[in-house]
C-alpha cells in the first residue's frame, strides 16, 4: 500500500509532536516551527531568483538547517530524540558568509527600504519572516526548553538575509532604495 500524505489525525485542531504529545494547532510551539517552515519555503522562493550558484548552495544549506530547527521545535522538549543539532559552526558559517559578501559592498551609511528587484524584495521578506520566527522561538523559550543555539542561529540568519539582499542587488546593479526621513 502506498504512503498517504493525509492522516486525518489533525481534523479536530490538534497536531502531534515527535515524542507523542498532542497540542492545539495554535500552540506557541506549533506557531514557532510553522513559521520556521514558512521561512524555509520563502528561502526556496528567494533562491529561484538568485543567479549565483555559490549563493544558491548557501541557501540550500540554510534550508537544510531550517528543516533541522523545525524538527527540533516539533519534538517533545524533554524527550531524547534522534534529531540532528544546530552547532556553533553553523552560526559561524553565516558570519563568515556575511563578512565575505560585505567585502564587496559599499559601506552602509543609511537605512535601506526593501525593493528595486524581485530578488532583493524576496530576501527582505525572508528576513522579516526570520525575525518573526525568532520572536516566536524566544517566546516559546520563556515557557519550555528551547536550545539557545536555535535562537542565535535565527538571529544571525536574519542579519545574513539582510546582507544577501544588498549583495544580490549589488550584483544585479540595482541601486539601493535609501530611506530618507520627511523634511519638516
Amino acid at each position: 500500500m502506498a504512503f498517504k500524505i493525509y492522516t486525518k489525525t489533525g481534523d479536530k485542531g490538534e497536531t502531534g509532536l515527535f515524542g507523542g504529545r498532542r497540542l492545539p494547532k495554535f500552540h506557541d510551539r506549533i506557531e514557532a516551527y510553522g513559521t520556521v517552515d514558512e521561512l524555509n519555503a520563502f528561502i526556496g522562493l528567494l533562491s529561484d531568483y538568485v543567479e549565483s550558484e555559490d549563493l544558491n548552495q548557501e541557501l540550500k544549506n540554510i534550508q537544510d538547517l531550517l528543516f533541522v530547527i523545525g524538527a527540533n521545535l516539533a519534538s517533545e522538549p524533554k524527550k531524547e530524540n534522534a534529531v540532528p543539532d544546530v552547532t556553533d559552526e553553523d552560526v559561524m558559517a553565516l558570519e563568515t558568509a556575511m563578512d565575505r559578501m560585505d567585502a564587496d559592498l559599499p559601506e552602509l551609511k543609511h537605512f535601506i527600504l526593501p525593493g528595486g528587484h524581485p530578488a532583493v524584495s524576496h530576501a527582505h521578506v525572508a528576513r522579516t519572516i526570520c525575525r518573526r520566527a525568532e520572536r516566536l522561538v524566544v517566546a516559546l523559550a520563556q515557557q519550555e526548553v528551547v536550545a539557545d543555539i536555535i535562537i542565535r542561529y535565527l538571529n544571525r540568519l536574519s542579519d545574513y538575509l539582510f546582507v544577501v539582499s544588498r549583495k544580490v542587488g549589488h550584483d544585479l546593479g540595482v541601486e539601493e532604495r535609501k530611506w530618507e526621513p520627511r523634511k519638516k
